[in-house]
């Protein structure tokens, strides 16, 4: 089994595009995760995923609302989102509309986990910074797994290998899988 140790990571925030996750417009920023980052170590592990290359798994019960990991990496402008996104980097997170943060930095383990239809996690805006948090209860062993919520836009790029019940075949924003007949 290949594992990822965390390392200790400094703050910063994301970024953004097509490709990219992009938060709805009515997402609520909020002002602060806590002390989650201390945490992160205790919460996750990654390692090798069935459903996508490496994914993170939770190493103990983890209650709904708990701040799981921060997603990290470099402040970039909407341009540079672009270049990056058209140059294949999947790692682009969408902060506000002028800024993105390109996640594809050795000291982001974030951008190992995998998208789900029926995710147990999302992702949610704190100032300046994109943390994971928990939906719902989540079991030790389970892998942690949010909704990339990408557009339709060349949707068919993007096969979901999910594998829930609800899984709709791409990996697609929740408003979207009535498109999809879910």
């Amino acid at each position: 089994m290949n594992a990822l140790t965390l390392p200790a990571f400094p703050g910063i925030s994301q970024g953004a595009k097509r490709e990219a996750f992009c938060r709805p417009k009515n997402m609520a920023r909020k002002t602060s995760a806590g002390n989650a980052r201390a945490r992160t170590k205790e919460l996750i592990e990654f390692r090798d995923s069935g459903i996508h290359g490496m994914g993170g798994f939770a190493l103990r019960r983890i209650r709904k609302g708990t701040p799981l990991i921060e997603y990290l990496g470099g402040k970039i402008t909407k341009a540079e989102a672009a270049e990056r996104v058209a140059a294949e980097n999947p790692f682009i997170f969408c902060l506000d509309d002028e800024t993105d943060v390109d996640g594809d930095v050795p000291w982001n383990p974030a951008r190992f986990l995998n998208h789900s239809c029926e995710p147990n996690a999302e992702a949610e805006i704190f100032g300046d910074q994109i943390w994971i948090l928990a939906l719902r209860e989540i079991r030790a062993g389970e892998e942690i797994t949010f909704n990339y919520s990408y557009d339709l836009e060349n949707y068919e790029e993007h096969p979901c290998r999910c594998g829930s019940a609800q899984c709709v075949g791409y990996m697609v924003a929740e408003e979207f899988f009535p498109k999809f007949g879910r």
